[in-house]
């Protein structure tokens, strides 16, 4: 299969469960909601060493929000309920509570829940107070600023990690032009972020390392110093290779995302030395979650 004389080769990209939660930033206006937003989701990348995944997935006008006010919603994914309840927890606590007029509130719905008010109201010193509003409970923590307003808790749901697809190019700038394009793309959908810086891993990486302290290491087999030296993957003529990587609420979510994201890389980068895209895969062994790359795409 090729697209814009870009080769698909016939594999697949293996993803893995997760478990996730949507919550809404509001603010006095855009500005603050975006700056609390990008603070929370920050340090982010991987649950390798993060703890969570997390990034904006849209913004949201002011007449759509709790308490219209121009918001943003922010995706966080976890291995655990309790590891994603911890983050959550932190990460509002120190980069939300403590941004200018802000207010969170939970963005979905569902039986699983996790804290966020209720773990958030101590830092008011006995001087926080609740109150129903249509039988949803919410927190009013005193702050410089007047009051941070907090729902008591949101909902958490199943999810899916580590979709992905990686560009193979003649040269590095067709590869970051390709991933630009899909990332334009792929920013226009709802229930997925990208999790790496602008939506793109550098370093990619693989199952197992010879260190024993190590989980993960190099993926040696798209590293185009190591071609000589290691079972490479990267066909002749290409010299760099990136990897975008998807969360998704659902496995259609992912899947979607991943159709927009080649389709886009394809076009852009037709005329700039994008030779092929292909899978992350561990041959099945890391989660069940497969993603076949020509299926996705017909």
């Amino acid at each position: 299969m090729k697209i814009n004389d870009v080769e698909i080769q016939d594999t697949f990209a293996e993803a893995f469960p997760m478990t996730a939660t949507r919550l809404i930033i509001t603010a006095e206006d855009r500005f603050w909601a975006l700056r609390a937003a990008e603070s929370m989701t920050g340090f982010a990348t991987s649950v390798i060493a993060c703890g969570c995944e997390a990034g904006i997935e849209q913004e949201i006008a002011a007449e759509m929000t709790p308490d219209g006010r121009p918001g943003i919603a922010v995706l966080v994914f976890a291995v655990s309920g309790k590891e994603l309840e911890k983050q959550v927890v932190r990460r509002v606590g120190q980069c939300v509570l403590t941004c200018p007029s802000t207010s969170v509130f939970a963005g979905m719905k569902g039986e699983k829940r996790i804290s966020l008010g209720s773990h958030l109201r101590y830092f008011g010193d006995g001087f926080q107070i609740s109150k129903l509003v249509g039988g949803v409970r919410y927190w009013r923590v005193p702050v410089m600023d007047g009051e941070f307003v907090c729902q008591e808790d949101t909902a958490r749901c199943k999810a899916v990690g580590g979709g992905n697809f990686l560009v193979l190019s003649e040269n590095l700038k067709g590869a970051l032009k390709s991933c630009e394009a899909a990332m334009d793309a792929m920013r226009q959908l709802t229930d997925v972020i990208m999790p790496f810086p602008g939506g793109v891993a550098r370093s990619g990486s693989k199952v197992g390392s010879k260190y024993k302290s190590l989980n993960a290491s190099t993926n040696d087999a798209f590293c185009p110093t190591l071609r000589s030296v290691t079972d490479t993957l990267l066909p002749e003529g290409v010299s760099a290779a990136l990897e975008v990587v998807i969360d998704g609420l659902t496995e259609a979510d992912v899947a979607r995302a991943m159709r927009v994201g080649i389709l886009a890389a394809c076009e852009a980068g037709r005329t700039l030395g994008l030779r092929a895209i292909t899978g992350g895969n561990y041959g099945g062994k890391l989660g069940p979650y497969h993603f076949h790359l020509r299926e996705i795409l017909q």
